[in-house]
């Protein structure tokens, strides 16, 4: 497990482990967890306080029965735990505290009380002459409660020591002179940090003890006794860095720079050995502050002073390069610290008395250090990732290679390859290193001598031509952020070492060089003004533009919770939906409404690094005396660790929950978050949209928790769903995308979830505006209608409801422009009008709608095939029996292609269903029953019903959830929340529900069975010969024409079982094909006389 950090931290954790100490090999594993606290927090008193009491405790159980230990651990506890043990323990937690002004008397005054108590009973002059010497010290150390350590050191020696009450007191009086003006000339910084830590002000706390301590470093300058305040000062420090700047890089920056100094300074005086050793204070500053390079920069550096081993060196690093946080910053950190590690591999190999092997190692580590950096950079910032643009790393390779390896060229071409790198091309800074180090090559390198003479007038001067070719270079470039610079350097060089030659043409390269750089200054200053006076355009604009649309409700994270934008199907019916809060049956819950609301977003609680193995049960009962939990989502991390967001019952429970933020849950110390700002509300997306689909359109703002999606039980036509991310930034980052437009025609809503702030349905209905008009003349007309109600005021739509064939239905719709007019016009109520009685009320809209329909086309594969022919097709006899009828599918061909689908969460949606069947075939009609936890799906082609259940038999549709095939009766016996009827008790090893392919009759077009109703005995016209009817397939013959008795029926009822079927073909086939039609119709599944089955 992580090592904890911090006073809180670690008081958490052995809080937790003592919670469950019930033997003496628990309670000493404990204490030595104590001491591990006290070593990583040596100056915090809540730690010491808490040590100290727990070993207290631990002397007085041990000593008598009361606390139940055993007989032997009694014996063991008191050896371990002995008086006299705990007495110094309390001492030395004194000695480390007593320098914090505003807080050690805690400590003080627990430990005293103890030994008064001890003294109170044994009355020995060793415990007088010890607690007298205890009283004198304390007074002799300045803190705030100095006058109540002398009221009680007064009381001390009248009790036990009153002969000598006035001698005693007089000389305490004396030598505490100088703690009492040290702690004056402090007062009004501690009552000012008072203050502001009683306000609740962390900023002004913040700004009080900085200023503070900037104050208290500067006093051993200054101060008499340098050792009192320097240890005032390291006091002031603990403080500041076990609270409010626990964290704080910048403090213990400043803490670090404050002892190297005291140390440096201290070499020959007692100070130094009141300052603590400074690799004990890096190692704390580096657990605190992970993420700074600079503290572990100061770790390695220290390491190296104080001559630790390569091995050990290398351990600090490696430790650096393991967490986590170092990249926090960016590259910062991760390049400050391995540019001290290079720095340490270089001045390792360059040491005279290095081992031999320790230039092969710096150059390994070298060229890895690079590879490293370079790797971490692209993995953070991908292709974006430039490399450092002070080239650290590199400069440190580039003179381990000139000065240690002696390697000229290939320093030489790591210069080469950085000159080619966009962000170092163009600073000035990297060219004029550049060509020093070829200045320092060129001066290093020696003149060349010839072991014959010269010919008189055949020398040349030696130039560092290469040192040129570096200026001309950086000169020539046109985007170089400081080319003067380098101009006159260029010029100074070549007149200084080049020929005549050589500086000429430097001299005109110069003055090019310059007219495009002073071109370039103008472009520069001119873009400066216009953008300077664009700045102040801005900051005040004209009065006429001070009328702005406050649109900040929308845009912050409390704002509005949107519905989803009507789809052009839903549009004629998005303008008469109606708020959730209207009134129902006549009264108004709009308050109540808002009081019953679960407000999630804002008693939730998000808990991370819980452990791998962590169950809901054992969470729970670790929150439970926190408050209600509501409700509870476990999820597992990458990195093995387990997260809970966890719903409580209320804001309170919340805030007593967050009370175990860097508390230890067994082994792991959790973080305890708000839940607000984490949910976001969705609408208005793709309707088949489902969570992989929502995942991949937000995965470039960052990790998602989860996805809630909302019952459909009793409105299917609800499109939204909330997101929870596990941070406040991606959640931000997925705000940018509202307004975002999907697949060319929706329009992505993505907002805060805040119910407080939700916002309201909109349209006629919702306002008061449409009135609902019962019992209308068929035969009155739209105009009819609006010239009635046109008298109340103006009328903006009038729809009458009919039916498919055009015919009023008697209800009408009336919606007016305002809500005025449409309660005036209720006064229509009762009266009438033309030949009916009107019956007008406000609409209503209700919300429950238990399931959907989608349709298909069912005209297009149930009517009969075209003709052939443009001939004219026969009409039916005028007599026939078949007039009237529709050319729709029988009830048992509808059932033979219906499919039913058990299983599916009540939130999934008829388009994701629809998107998943349709791949097995055309669909007619498709039913969401989310009720019943399934849909019910009439394909075009009985084929696709066997098709469809063998894969979709088991097809998870969520994780989780296997999708369970079957007829309309196995649906309807299903109960949300499990399975119903027969199947909940089917053997695991049984059949499970599904379709194997039925049978593929070939159905030929028939006339429906339209017409009136037949009753018994009635003789149909007789039908003509080779007609192709549905009739022939029953096989009625020309006898069945003739009239039959109730004798005759019941002869044919009893006997239809076993007498073939059919007036043509095979009596076999006859029967074949009507047994595989009802045993399609009959359950969808497997069917008798599947001789047809194999087509």
């Amino acid at each position: 497990m992580a090592k904890p950090v911090g006073e809180d931290s670690w008081l958490a954790y052995v809080e937790e482990e003592s919670r469950h100490a019930s033997d003496l090999e628990a309670r000493v594993k404990v204490v030595e967890l104590f001491k591990n606290a006290v070593n990583a927090e040596p100056g915090s008193l809540k730690v010491w306080l808490a040590y100290c009491e727990y070993f207290w405790s631990l002397f007085i159980d041990c000593q008598s029965a009361k606390a139940g230990w055993p007989e032997e651990e009694q014996m063991l506890g008191r050896e371990l735990f002995s008086f006299d043990a705990a007495l110094s323990l309390w001492n030395e937690g004194y000695e480390a505290i007593k320098y914090r002004l505003s807080d050690s008397h805690e400590f003080w005054n627990r430990w005293i009380s103890i030994e008064l108590d001890q003294l109170a009973r044994t009355r020995t002059p060793v415990g007088v002459r010890r607690i007298s010497h205890l009283f004198r010290d304390r007074l002799q150390i300045p803190h705030v409660t100095w006058d109540n350590t002398s009221q009680m050191y007064s009381s001390f020696l009248s009790t036990y020591n009153n002969a000598a009450y006035e001698s005693e007191f007089k000389e305490v009086t004396k030598i505490a002179q100088e703690a009492k003006r040290a702690y004056e000339l402090r007062e009004p910084h501690e009552l000012k940090l008072s203050r502001a830590v009683r306000s609740g002000d962390e900023e002004a706390q913040k700004t009080a003890l900085r200023e503070y301590l900037d104050w208290e470093m500067v006093q051993v300058t200054y101060a008499e006794n340098a050792a009192l305040a320097v240890s005032l000062c390291l006091g002031l420090y603990s403080r500041a860095l076990t609270g409010i700047f626990s964290f704080d890089e910048e403090m213990w920056s400043n803490y670090t720079v404050y002892l190297s100094g005291r140390h440096h300074d201290a070499k020959k005086s007692r100070v130094r050995y009141l300052l603590p050793n400074m690799l004990d204070v890096l190692q704390r500053a580096t657990s605190h502050c992970p993420w700074c390079g600079q503290l572990w920069a100061r770790y390695i550096l220290a390491a190296e002073e104080v001559g630790l081993s390569f091995q050990n060196v290398e351990a600090i690093k490696h430790a650096a390069t393991n967490t986590k946080a170092l990249e926090k910053d960016g590259m910062t950190g991760i390049l400050d610290m391995y540019a001290a590690w290079c720095g340490y591999l270089k001045r390792t190999a360059m040491d005279p008395n290095a081992h031999e092997d320790a230039a092969d190692v710096a150059e390994v580590g070298l060229l890895a250090a690079l590879e490293d950096v370079h790797l971490w950079g692209e993995r953070l910032y991908k292709d974006a990732y430039r490399g450092d643009p002070n080239y650290r790393l590199e400069r440190i390779l580039i003179q381990f290679l000139t000065e240690v390896k002696g390697e000229i060229d290939q320093a030489r071409s790591h210069w080469i390859r950085m000159s080619k790198k966009e962000v170092l091309a163009d600073s000035y800074d990297f060219w004029l290193n550049y060509y020093l180090w070829e200045m320092m090559v060129y001066a290093s390198t020696p003149r060349a001598r010839s072991p014959t003479p010269a010919t008189p007038g055949s020398k040349t001067m030696r130039v560092p031509q290469l040192a040129t070719n570096v200026l001309h270079s950086a000169v020539s470039r046109k985007t170089m952020d400081w080319p003067e610079r380098l101009m006159d350097v260029y010029l100074q060089h070549c007149n200084d070492y080049e020929q005549p030659d050589a500086l000429h043409y430097a001299m005109d390269t110069v003055y090019r060089a310059r007219k495009r750089v002073a071109k370039r200054r103008e472009r520069e200053n001119a873009q400066a003004a216009a953008a300077y006076a664009a700045q102040v355009q801005a900051a005040h604009p004209p009065a006429a533009n001070t009328t702005t649309e406050d649109a900040t409700v929308q845009d912050s994270p409390s704002g509005s919770k949107r519905k989803r934008e009507a789809t052009p199907d839903e549009a004629a019916q998005g303008a008469t939906k109606r708020a959730k809060n209207a009134e129902v049956n006549g009264v108004d819950v709009v308050a109540n409404e808002q009081h019953l609301k679960r407000d999630r977003e804002n008693t939730s609680v998000m808990v991370t690094n819980m452990p791998p193995d962590v169950t809901a049960t054992a969470i729970k009962k670790y929150f439970r005396e926190y408050g209600h939990i509501n409700q509870l989502d476990v999820q597992k991390e990458a990195d093995g660790s387990s997260s809970a967001l966890i719903e409580f019952r209320s804001t309170e429970d919340v805030k007593s929950a967050l009370l175990r933020d860097n508390k230890y849950f067994g082994q792991s110390q959790i973080r305890v978050k708000p839940g607000t700002g984490l949910t976001l509300y969705l609408s208005n997306y793709p309707p088949s949209a489902d969570e992989t689909y929502i995942r991949d359109l937000f995965k470039d703002c960052g990790d998602i928790f989860s996805i809630r999606w909302p019952s459909l039980k009793y409105n299917t036509h609800r499109r939204f769903c909330y997101i929870t991310f596990r941070n406040t930034d991606a959640a931000y980052k997925a705000t940018q995308k509202d307004g975002k437009s999907l697949e060319g025609k929706y329009k992505l809503q993505c907002k805060y979830s805040d119910p407080a702030h939700k916002k309201h349905r909109e349209g006629a209905v919702a306002e008061g505006r449409e009135l609902k008009v019962k019992n209308v003349d068929p035969k009155a007309t739209e105009n009819d209608i609006k010239s009635v109600f046109g008298r109340y005021g103006k009328v903006a739509t009038v729809r009458i409801i009919t039916n498919l064939s055009g015919k009023n239905l008697g209800t009408a719709y009336v919606t007016y422009e305002t809500k005025e007019a449409a309660e005036s016009a209720l006064e229509l109520n009762d009266t009438k009008f033309k030949s009916q009685i009107l019956h007008v009320e406000l609409s209503k809209e209700t919300n429950y709608k238990p399931f959907s329909t989608i349709k298909g086309d069912r005209g297009s594969t149930a009517s009969p095939p075209a003709s052939a022919t443009d001939g004219d097709v026969p009409m039916p006899d005028e007599h026939d029996g078949s007039r009237g009828r529709s050319q729709g599918p029988s009830p048992q061909e509808i059932q033979a292609r219906t499919l039913a689908l058990m299983n599916i969460p009540d939130t999934v949606n008829d388009a994701r269903i629809r998107s998943v069947v349709e791949k097995h075939g055309g669909i007619m009609k498709l039913v969401l029953r989310p009720d019943h936890e399934g849909a019910i799906i009439e394909f075009a082609d009985p084929v696709a019903v066997g098709r469809a259940s063998l894969a979709l038999d088991g097809f998870e549709i969520v994780p989780g959830r296997k999708v369970r095939t079957g007829n309309t009766s196995d649906l309807f016996k299903e109960k949300p929340g499990g399975r119903g009827g027969d199947l909940s008790s089917a053997p695991a090893g049984g059949k499970k529900p599904g379709f194997m392919p039925p049978t593929q009759n070939v159905r030929r077009p028939a006339p429906g069975r339209g017409g009136p109703k037949r009753m018994l005995g009635f003789v149909a016209a007789p039908k003509k010969q080779g007609g192709d009817n549905r009739e022939d397939t029953k096989g009625n013959d020309a006898s069945a024409a003739k009239p039959k008795s109730n004798a005759d029926f019941k002869a044919m009822f009893l006997n239809s079982g076993n007498q073939p079927i059919g007036g043509g073909g095979s009596s076999r086939e006859a029967e074949g094909e009507q047994q595989g039609g009802k045993g399609a119709a009959g359950s969808g599944a497997a069917v008798n006389g599947t001789k047809n089955a194999s087509s």
